[in-house]
């Protein structure tokens, strides 16, 4: 089955932001076609007020809907359209009979026409060109409306746009209706360019807006693409070249020196996969040593048994069970110990490290050995020397079980070395911050060149005593130290005959 090839967290974002901007791209175009008509609704709305004016004061004036009626009303009421680019009336069959353009009034008042008329020498008169642009627009218009009138309004304001020498007009056409009779209508213009300046700005404004919201997601996919998703891709590809087993290098180093998340993620990742590594190499250390172990039991077992059946006298029959027997509790000694540090292992990495006193621990193992040594009639006395600095307990961080074990395994290696009616003296200093754990037995010390041996597996300088004990007890106590930060060593004493083991651990901060 061929798997599906999971889009990236780049691809992800960079998809969600093409859909946010297609969303907000639609709502845009919609609010950039609304914005003209809102505002030429907002024109019309003034224009209706100065319309229904307008009739209130024909009404009033008992004005005629004709040239000279309407004339006469312009000449007197022009106040009412100076905000207005030109106002014009018609009567009920179409035709203009009044509008502020022809009328010679107050160019502050009214927008003239720019036509003009020139005369030769010879006294003809004719019509410029602008003259000629301008009535064929008129008459155009003129057309317009009356159709407007006699076809399109249907009794409300009929809304006109229309754009004249790049200069947008808003026009609005109502009736005249005075005791329920309609006797003309008015159509009022005005100069409209602020609306397009309006919406040309808020247009480059959005799109300006657009392109600084699209640079800066741009910059943002950059950066979260080298910063971010490169470095986890490259995580990606060494967790992989480890499952895989590839002899493919993934660098990853180059990441260390961030200080950010990732840079520590980074780090997490690297001392995981080294203690993973690291625990692998032991498991198999291990086993490759237990096998090694095992099999000189197991060829001495072989051999004692083949002899058992050519030997017939019950002295050497007896001798060669007692060889079988101490073989077999070899291995059983062997196998057992080993289980129990597999277990160890296990649960080392589960447990938690807490606030403790080491003190209170040596105090708890003490008093369990010296019941022991009573029980056993053994007279080796254990005493505990420590000064504290300032009345401070000596706190660490760890697992409290774990370092019982350390210390009650010491214990039991420096009594089973220990004579009877010998000392064995456990001292605690503080040097830095760390304390030192120093225990002190008066038995032979060590033979060996270097003390390091001591500590390896299956390591056991007991001949006399070989097959009770595995050789994993130091090895085990050396794991759990290093556990804790800490280190262990040991050394044949200086005052007097006997051995000393020293753990340093590092001080709770």
């Amino acid at each position: 089955m061929i798997q599906k090839k999971t889009p990236s967290i780049l691809r992800k974002f960079l998809l969600f932001n093409l859909f946010v901007f297609s969303v907000l791209g639609l709502f845009t175009i919609l609010y950039l076609q609304a914005i003209q008509p809102n505002l030429v609704k907002e024109r019309i709305s003034n224009h209706i007020n100065i319309i229904n004016n307008t009739t209130d004061h024909i009404k009033r004036l008992k004005v005629k809907i004709n040239e000279e009626g309407i004339k006469k009303f312009l000449l007197s009421t022009r106040f009412l359209f100076q905000s207005l680019s030109r106002v014009q009336f018609y009567n009920t069959e179409g035709n203009i009979v009044g509008d502020t353009n022809i009328l010679d009034l107050d160019q502050s008042v009214f927008t003239k026409s720019e036509a003009v008329l020139e005369e030769t020498i010879d006294g003809n008169i004719f019509y410029n060109k602008n003259l000629k642009k301008t009535l064929k627009i008129e008459n155009e218009k003129s057309n317009k409306i009356k159709e407007s009138i006699l076809k399109k309004y249907k009794n409300e304001p009929l809304v006109l746009e229309n754009k004249v020498n790049n200069i947008f007009f808003v026009s609005t056409l109502d009736k005249i209706q005075i005791d329920g009779n309609i006797i003309g209508y008015i159509l009022v213009t005005e100069e409209a360019n602020n609306i397009l300046i309006a919406v040309k700005e808020r247009k480059n404004f959005i799109i300006r807006t657009v392109l600084a919201v699209a640079l800066v997601i741009l910059i943002f996919s950059l950066f979260l693409n080298k910063y971010i998703l490169k470095p986890i891709k490259f995580l990606v590809l060494f967790t992989e070249s480890i499952k895989n087993k590839s002899d493919k290098k993934i660098d990853i180093e180059k990441f260390f020196v961030r200080e950010d998340e990732v840079g520590k993620l980074t780090k997490s990742i690297d001392e995981m996969t080294k203690e993973l590594q690291k625990r692998t190499s032991r498991a198999e250390s291990f086993s490759t040593d237990l096998a090694h172990e095992i099999r000189n039991p197991l060829a001495s077992l072989k051999g004692a048994s083949e002899l058992l059946d050519k030997t017939s006298l019950e002295k050497d029959r007896e001798k060669l069970l007692k060889i079988v027997n101490h073989d077999v509790e070899r291995i059983e000694r062997l196998i057992t110990d080993y289980t129990q540090m597999l277990k160890d292992e296990a649960s080392l990495s589960k447990e938690k490290m807490k606030k403790i006193d080491i003190i209170s621990i040596i105090n708890n193992v003490v008093e369990d050995f010296k019941q022991d040594l009573v029980n056993q009639n053994k007279k080796i006395k254990i005493l505990i020397n420590y000064v504290k600095k300032n009345n401070k307990d000596f706190y660490i961080f760890g697992i409290e079980n774990r370092l019982e074990q350390v210390v009650a395994n010491l214990l039991d290696n420096a009594i089973s070395f220990s004579k009877n009616e010998g000392t064995i003296q456990i001292e605690i200093n503080e040097i830095a911050n760390n304390y030192v754990l120093v225990i002190k037995d008066e038995g032979p010390g060590f033979s060996e060149a270097s003390t390091e041996k001591i500590f390896k597996r299956f390591y056991s300088n007991r001949p006399e005593n070989f097959g009770e004990h595995s050789g994993l007890g130091l090895n085990i106590v050396k794991n759990i130290v290093e556990l804790h930060k800490g280190a262990i060593s040991a050394a044949n004493r200086s005052d007097i005959a006997g051995a000393q083991i020293e753990v340093l651990l590092p001080k709770f901060q």
